[in-house]
């Protein structure tokens, strides 16, 4: 495993889907706040420690590049966004610089904050995972006492093609946390936000 001292993070937002669920348009142009969810969310990344912050795009990408002010941020558009989160991950994986640690945010999480970032990348340790996790009733992934894992997570550059070569799907980073348990390092958000995802017609009360 190669020395990751010193290595600097890129933020890569995936908001390539379409919102089929939801019945209004992309996630990405969801308004939070006054703007765009796809702007709040990379503005948190940036603001909170990343370099860069990677968005990709896929459905009404030309949409959203019109109505988000993501000049800060590189843009890359997943043509292949119909198959899954994982292309997402795979694309914003290669487009970030390979020096870098990788901290991966959803679009449709309006809780993450600048806070929340400098809270993950504060904890990271070389060669692991670094992920935030919630209160039970989170929408997240698996985890245990008490709280689950959920987004953003920081994947340390070592692990980066470790992560890349289990991406499949829908599934993103999923299968190689499961695999690795060890490797994954869990921190408290649930001070900051209630990690909930916008999924559905129900959640739209995240947005207020």
């Amino acid at each position: 495993m190669r020395n990751t001292k010193g290595a600097r993070t890129t933020g890569v937002v995936l908001a390539a889907g379409a919102g089929t669920r939801l019945g209004r348009g992309p996630k990405a142009l969801l308004p939070y706040r006054g703007r765009p969810l796809v702007e709040s969310v990379a503005a948190a990344l940036l603001d909170g420690g990343c370099r860069e912050v990677v968005v990709v795009l896929g459905a009404g990408a030309g949409d959203v590049q019109a109505a988000a002010g993501l000049d800060r941020c590189r843009i890359v558009v997943n043509q292949d966004w119909r198959s899954g989160m994982g292309s997402s991950l795979l694309l914003g994986n290669a487009t970030a610089d390979a020096r870098d640690h990788l901290m991966v945010s959803l679009v449709d999480q309006p809780g993450v904050t600048a806070a929340t970032v400098r809270r993950l990348l504060a904890a990271h340790r070389p060669g692991r995972v670094t992920a935030a996790a919630y209160d039970g009733g989170a929408a997240a992934t698996e985890g245990g006492g008490g709280h689950r894992r959920g987004h953003p997570l920081v994947i340390d550059s070592a692990l980066r093609q470790a992560v890349a070569d289990t991406v499949a799907g829908d599934a993103g980073a999923r299968a190689f946390l499961r695999a690795h348990p060890d490797l994954v390092d869990e921190v408290d958000c649930s001070d900051l936000s209630s990690g909930l995802d916008v999924d559905a017609p129900e959640h739209l009360y995240l947005l207020d």
